[in-house]
């Protein structure tokens, strides 16, 4: 059989402390977990990294291996000395260079393949939830269904399950933001712990407000003559509608402030500004035409006049 080299597989040195081990384990365990590695050979190589752990975790097995370790060098065959007699009886699927060290318990009846001996944390779950923006001015509860991965007691596969959760969404949430929800993740191989759910919120696109900040912006069509004269006129926000007024001789592209009409922040709430657009009737009768050329020699105004000063 093959000599395994386990300082080597977990990429440490002879003399790495038991921190260390933990950490090149955890490492290499989630690099080429079945579920999450796009590795070639991955299972091989999880279930070897696997095995490196649960030899070099533990002091004794640690000890009986650094002395054999003098007899045998990686990628060549390995013989344990005359008269070796592993200390210990290890259940689980191990290498058959694994069991000539340590030895291997099989217990009566049907054999099992369980792989004992290290823990593994379950996966992280991401996932994006839409939030409409009315739902951002208060602490919300939405429910939110997602896809649970499931495995066995050796870490093999099962099918998936469906979770549903009632999430509260803080009040002053923002769109790109990351909500964690701990131990909503993926389950645990041996003791290991479930892994977090992470929702990403998307603020959904809402058909009159543009998001500047915590700001909105809305653009407000005015017609010409309440843009000449002045208005009192009615417009949509977050929370139902306000009465603003215009003053006259208003330009398009005029912005008015509404205190307080925002998104919610952490600490207060952004404002709403109305971006003036002067629109005019897509189509007048000959008495409106009539009314418009009599204004238009009236006023004697020029709107291109800047362009002679220049």
């Amino acid at each position: 059989m093959e000599f395994k080299d386990y300082y080597k597989i977990l990429n440490i040195e002879p003399d790495a402390d038991l921190k260390k081990i933990k950490t090149a384990y955890r490492k290499l365990a989630r690099k080429y977990h079945p579920d999450v590695s796009a590795e070639k050979e991955a299972e091989n190589k999880f279930k070897e990294v696997a095995e490196a752990y649960a030899a070099l975790k533990d002091p004794e097995k640690r000890a009986e291996y650094d002395e054999l370790r003098k007899y045998g060098q990686k990628g060549q065959r390995f013989e344990p000395p005359p008269g070796w007699q592993p200390s210990t009886a290890q259940g689980g699927d191990y290498s058959d260079f694994f069991e000539s060290i340590f030895g291997a318990f099989r217990p009566p009846g049907p054999q099992t393949n369980r792989s004992s001996g290290f823990d593994f944390r379950g996966q992280d779950i991401e996932t994006e939830l839409p939030v409409f923006l009315e739902e951002t001015l208060k602490d919300t509860k939405k429910p939110i269904s997602y896809h649970l991965p499931r495995y066995d007691a050796d870490g093999r596969r099962l099918a998936d399950d469906k979770k549903t959760l009632n999430v509260t969404i803080p009040k002053g949430t923002t769109d790109g933001e990351r909500i964690r929800l701990k131990g909503q993740g993926g389950q645990g191989i041996g003791e290991g712990q479930h892994g977090d759910l992470y929702l990403h919120i998307r603020l959904v696109p809402h058909p009159l407000f543009d998001i500047e900040g915590h700001n909105l912006i809305i653009t407000v069509p005015i017609a010409p003559w309440e843009a000449i004269l002045g208005a009192r006129i009615e417009v949509p926000t977050l929370t139902g509608k306000i009465k603003l007024t215009l003053p006259p001789n208003s330009q398009t592209g005029k912005r008015l402030r509404i205190k307080g009409k925002g998104l919610a922040r952490k600490t207060g709430i952004g404002d709403l500004y109305a971006v003036l657009k002067i629109v005019i009737p897509e189509e007048s009768d000959e008495k409106t035409r009539q009314a418009w050329d009599s204004l238009s020699k009236m006023a004697e105004f020029d709107p291109r006049s800047e362009w002679s000063k220049s």
